[in-house]
Protein backbone atom coordinates (compact mmCIF):
# COMPACT_ATOMS: atom_id res chain seq x y z
CA UNK A 1 0.00 0.00 0.00
CA UNK A 2 1.54 3.34 -1.06
CA UNK A 3 1.32 6.60 0.88
CA UNK A 4 -1.71 7.96 -0.97
CA UNK A 5 -3.63 4.75 -0.36
CA UNK A 6 -2.74 4.95 3.33
CA UNK A 7 -3.89 8.58 3.47
CA UNK A 8 -7.29 7.48 2.10
CA UNK A 9 -7.51 4.35 4.21
CA UNK A 10 -10.56 3.47 6.37
CA UNK A 11 -8.56 4.42 9.48
CA UNK A 12 -8.00 7.97 8.18
CA UNK A 13 -11.67 8.23 7.22
CA UNK A 14 -12.65 7.07 10.71
CA UNK A 15 -10.38 9.57 12.47
CA UNK A 16 -11.23 12.58 10.29
CA UNK A 17 -14.89 11.61 9.95
CA UNK A 18 -15.23 11.31 13.72
CA UNK A 19 -13.92 14.85 14.23
CA UNK A 20 -16.19 16.23 11.50
CA UNK A 21 -19.18 14.41 13.01
CA UNK A 22 -18.42 16.01 16.40
CA UNK A 23 -18.25 19.49 14.82
CA UNK A 24 -21.49 18.84 12.91
CA UNK A 25 -23.19 17.80 16.15
CA UNK A 26 -22.08 21.02 17.84
CA UNK A 27 -23.46 23.01 14.89
CA UNK A 28 -26.83 21.26 15.17
CA UNK A 29 -26.95 21.96 18.92
CA UNK A 30 -26.28 25.66 18.36
CA UNK A 31 -28.86 25.78 15.54
CA UNK A 32 -31.52 24.29 17.83
CA UNK A 33 -30.61 26.72 20.59
CA UNK A 34 -30.76 29.64 18.16
CA UNK A 35 -34.23 28.54 17.02
CA UNK A 36 -35.43 28.32 20.61
CA UNK A 37 -33.91 31.70 21.41
CA UNK A 38 -35.73 33.21 18.43
CA UNK A 39 -39.02 31.76 19.59
CA UNK A 40 -38.33 33.00 23.13
CA UNK A 41 -38.06 36.63 21.95
CA UNK A 42 -41.26 36.33 19.93
CA UNK A 43 -39.98 35.79 16.37
CA UNK A 44 -42.56 34.42 13.95
CA UNK A 45 -42.05 30.80 12.83
CA UNK A 46 -42.34 31.78 9.17
CA UNK A 47 -39.52 34.30 9.62
CA UNK A 48 -37.34 31.70 11.32
CA UNK A 49 -37.96 29.26 8.47
CA UNK A 50 -36.94 31.88 5.91
CA UNK A 51 -33.75 32.54 7.87
CA UNK A 52 -32.93 28.83 7.92
CA UNK A 53 -33.64 28.47 4.18
CA UNK A 54 -31.60 31.50 3.15
CA UNK A 55 -28.72 30.56 5.47
CA UNK A 56 -28.64 27.03 4.08
CA UNK A 57 -28.62 28.35 0.50
CA UNK A 58 -25.79 30.79 1.09
CA UNK A 59 -23.81 28.12 2.93
CA UNK A 60 -24.10 25.52 0.19
CA UNK A 61 -23.20 27.77 -2.75
CA UNK A 62 -19.78 28.97 -1.50
CA UNK A 63 -19.06 25.40 -0.42
CA UNK A 64 -18.70 24.47 -4.09
CA UNK A 65 -15.35 26.26 -4.12
CA UNK A 66 -14.32 24.44 -0.95
CA UNK A 67 -15.24 21.12 -2.55
CA UNK A 68 -12.95 21.97 -5.45
CA UNK A 69 -10.20 22.61 -2.93
CA UNK A 70 -10.71 19.16 -1.40
CA UNK A 71 -10.53 17.63 -4.86
CA UNK A 72 -7.39 19.61 -5.73
CA UNK A 73 -5.56 18.60 -2.54
CA UNK A 74 -6.78 15.00 -2.49
CA UNK A 75 -4.31 13.96 -5.19
CA UNK A 76 -1.39 14.74 -2.87
CA UNK A 77 -2.86 14.43 0.64
CA UNK A 78 -5.63 11.89 0.20
CA UNK A 79 -9.30 12.71 0.71
CA UNK A 80 -9.84 12.55 4.52
CA UNK A 81 -7.26 15.15 5.55
CA UNK A 82 -8.28 17.96 3.12
CA UNK A 83 -11.91 17.11 3.89
CA UNK A 84 -11.21 17.62 7.60
CA UNK A 85 -9.17 20.78 7.18
CA UNK A 86 -11.69 22.50 4.89
CA UNK A 87 -14.71 21.33 6.89
CA UNK A 88 -13.70 22.64 10.30
CA UNK A 89 -11.60 25.80 10.35
CA UNK A 90 -9.43 25.84 7.26
CA UNK A 91 -9.85 28.30 4.39
CA UNK A 92 -9.36 27.34 0.77
CA UNK A 93 -6.61 29.87 0.04
CA UNK A 94 -4.84 29.15 3.34
CA UNK A 95 -4.78 25.36 3.09
CA UNK A 96 -3.46 25.26 -0.46
CA UNK A 97 -0.84 27.93 0.21
CA UNK A 98 0.51 26.32 3.39
CA UNK A 99 0.45 22.82 1.90
CA UNK A 100 2.41 24.04 -1.13
CA UNK A 101 4.89 25.97 1.02
CA UNK A 102 5.44 23.02 3.36
CA UNK A 103 5.95 20.68 0.41
CA UNK A 104 8.62 22.98 -1.01
CA UNK A 105 10.44 23.06 2.33
CA UNK A 106 10.69 19.26 2.38
CA UNK A 107 11.93 19.37 -1.23
CA UNK A 108 8.98 17.69 -2.93
CA UNK A 109 6.22 18.72 -5.27
CA UNK A 110 2.72 18.71 -3.86
CA UNK A 111 1.75 15.55 -5.70
CA UNK A 112 0.91 11.97 -4.84
CA UNK A 113 3.87 10.57 -6.73
CA UNK A 114 6.40 12.34 -4.48
CA UNK A 115 4.52 12.21 -1.17
CA UNK A 116 6.11 10.33 1.72
CA UNK A 117 4.88 9.60 5.24
CA UNK A 118 7.35 12.04 6.82
CA UNK A 119 6.51 14.75 4.26
CA UNK A 120 2.79 14.34 4.95
CA UNK A 121 3.40 14.56 8.71
CA UNK A 122 5.29 17.82 8.22
CA UNK A 123 2.65 19.27 5.90
CA UNK A 124 -0.26 18.23 8.13
CA UNK A 125 1.44 19.57 11.26
CA UNK A 126 2.23 22.91 9.63
CA UNK A 127 -1.32 23.26 8.26
CA UNK A 128 -2.71 22.69 11.78
CA UNK A 129 -0.26 24.68 13.91
CA UNK A 130 -0.24 27.79 11.74
CA UNK A 131 -4.01 28.29 11.83
CA UNK A 132 -4.60 27.58 15.52
CA UNK A 133 -3.22 30.96 16.61
CA UNK A 134 -6.32 32.73 15.33
CA UNK A 135 -8.45 30.90 17.89
CA UNK A 136 -5.95 31.41 20.70
CA UNK A 137 -5.46 35.13 20.04
CA UNK A 138 -9.23 35.62 19.79
CA UNK A 139 -9.51 34.70 23.45
CA UNK A 140 -7.48 37.77 24.39
CA UNK A 141 -7.63 40.24 21.50
CA UNK A 142 -10.92 39.65 19.66
CA UNK A 143 -12.84 42.62 21.12
CA UNK A 144 -10.06 45.11 20.44
CA UNK A 145 -9.41 43.67 16.98
CA UNK A 146 -13.10 43.76 16.04
CA UNK A 147 -13.36 47.41 17.06
CA UNK A 148 -10.29 48.20 14.95
CA UNK A 149 -11.75 46.43 11.92
CA UNK A 150 -14.93 48.49 12.04
CA UNK A 151 -13.16 51.87 12.09
CA UNK A 152 -13.10 53.74 8.79
CA UNK A 153 -9.96 55.32 7.42
CA UNK A 154 -9.69 58.71 5.73
CA UNK A 155 -10.53 57.05 2.41
CA UNK A 156 -13.85 55.83 3.79
CA UNK A 157 -13.04 52.11 3.76
CA UNK A 158 -12.62 50.06 6.91
CA UNK A 159 -9.34 48.65 8.14
CA UNK A 160 -10.80 45.16 7.63
CA UNK A 161 -11.40 45.83 3.92
CA UNK A 162 -7.91 47.26 3.49
CA UNK A 163 -6.27 44.37 5.37
CA UNK A 164 -8.14 41.77 3.32
CA UNK A 165 -7.18 43.51 0.07
CA UNK A 166 -3.54 43.74 1.12
CA UNK A 167 -3.40 40.08 2.14
CA UNK A 168 -5.03 38.97 -1.11
CA UNK A 169 -2.59 41.03 -3.20
CA UNK A 170 0.32 39.59 -1.22
CA UNK A 171 -0.98 36.04 -1.70
CA UNK A 172 -1.38 36.48 -5.44
CA UNK A 173 2.01 38.19 -5.74
CA UNK A 174 3.79 35.27 -4.06
CA UNK A 175 2.38 32.69 -6.46
CA UNK A 176 2.58 34.77 -9.63
CA UNK A 177 6.04 36.07 -8.68
CA UNK A 178 7.43 32.58 -8.11
CA UNK A 179 6.27 31.33 -11.50
CA UNK A 180 7.46 34.49 -13.23
CA UNK A 181 10.84 34.04 -11.57
CA UNK A 182 11.17 30.48 -12.86
CA UNK A 183 10.04 31.56 -16.33
CA UNK A 184 12.44 34.51 -16.54
CA UNK A 185 15.48 32.92 -14.92
CA UNK A 186 15.27 29.63 -16.82
CA UNK A 187 17.54 28.01 -14.23
CA UNK A 188 17.04 24.47 -15.39
CA UNK A 189 13.57 24.11 -13.89
CA UNK A 190 11.80 25.85 -16.75
CA UNK A 191 8.96 23.77 -18.10
CA UNK A 192 5.60 24.58 -19.59
CA UNK A 193 3.76 22.76 -16.78
CA UNK A 194 5.97 24.25 -14.08
CA UNK A 195 5.85 27.92 -15.00
CA UNK A 196 3.93 28.96 -18.14
CA UNK A 197 0.85 26.82 -17.51
CA UNK A 198 0.21 28.22 -13.99
CA UNK A 199 0.48 31.77 -15.33
CA UNK A 200 -1.98 31.12 -18.15
CA UNK A 201 -4.31 29.36 -15.71
CA UNK A 202 -4.21 32.36 -13.38
CA UNK A 203 -4.97 34.73 -16.26
CA UNK A 204 -7.92 32.59 -17.35
CA UNK A 205 -9.36 32.41 -13.82
CA UNK A 206 -8.82 36.15 -13.31
CA UNK A 207 -10.61 36.95 -16.58
CA UNK A 208 -13.61 34.84 -15.60
CA UNK A 209 -13.69 36.44 -12.14
CA UNK A 210 -13.62 39.92 -13.71
CA UNK A 211 -16.49 39.03 -16.06
CA UNK A 212 -18.59 37.56 -13.24
CA UNK A 213 -17.93 40.58 -11.01
CA UNK A 214 -18.94 42.93 -13.80
CA UNK A 215 -22.13 40.99 -14.47
CA UNK A 216 -22.98 40.84 -10.76
CA UNK A 217 -22.66 44.63 -10.49
CA UNK A 218 -24.39 45.42 -13.76
CA UNK A 219 -27.29 43.03 -13.24
CA UNK A 220 -27.36 43.63 -9.48
CA UNK A 221 -27.25 39.86 -9.07
CA UNK A 222 -26.01 39.36 -5.53
CA UNK A 223 -26.32 35.59 -5.86
CA UNK A 224 -23.76 35.57 -8.68
CA UNK A 225 -21.05 36.68 -6.25
CA UNK A 226 -21.49 33.42 -4.35
CA UNK A 227 -20.74 31.44 -7.53
CA UNK A 228 -17.83 33.62 -8.74
CA UNK A 229 -15.05 31.85 -6.82
CA UNK A 230 -16.22 28.35 -7.72
CA UNK A 231 -16.82 29.22 -11.38
CA UNK A 232 -13.44 30.96 -11.64
CA UNK A 233 -11.70 27.91 -10.20
CA UNK A 234 -13.55 25.60 -12.55
CA UNK A 235 -12.62 27.83 -15.50
CA UNK A 236 -8.97 27.83 -14.40
CA UNK A 237 -8.93 24.04 -14.04
CA UNK A 238 -10.58 23.58 -17.43
CA UNK A 239 -8.08 25.99 -19.00
CA UNK A 240 -5.14 24.14 -17.41
CA UNK A 241 -6.42 20.76 -18.56
CA UNK A 242 -7.07 22.01 -22.10
CA UNK A 243 -3.71 23.76 -22.46
CA UNK A 244 -1.81 20.81 -21.00
CA UNK A 245 -3.55 18.47 -23.46
CA UNK A 246 -2.84 20.74 -26.42
CA UNK A 247 0.85 21.14 -25.56
CA UNK A 248 1.31 17.40 -25.02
Amino acid sequence: MNVIQQLSSPTMYLICGGIIAFIATVCVIFAVRAWRAGKAIGMDTAVLKRVVTSSASFSVLPAVGILLGVIALSGALGIPWPWLRLSVIGALHYETQVAQGAAEQVSIQLSGSEMTASAFATIALLMSVCIMWGMILNLFLNKKYTNRLSKNSSSGSSFGDQAMTAMFIGLVSVYIGSYLGIWISGNGRFTFAGSVLPLLTALCAAAVMAILTHLAEKLKAKWLEDFSLALSMLAGMACAALLNTVVK
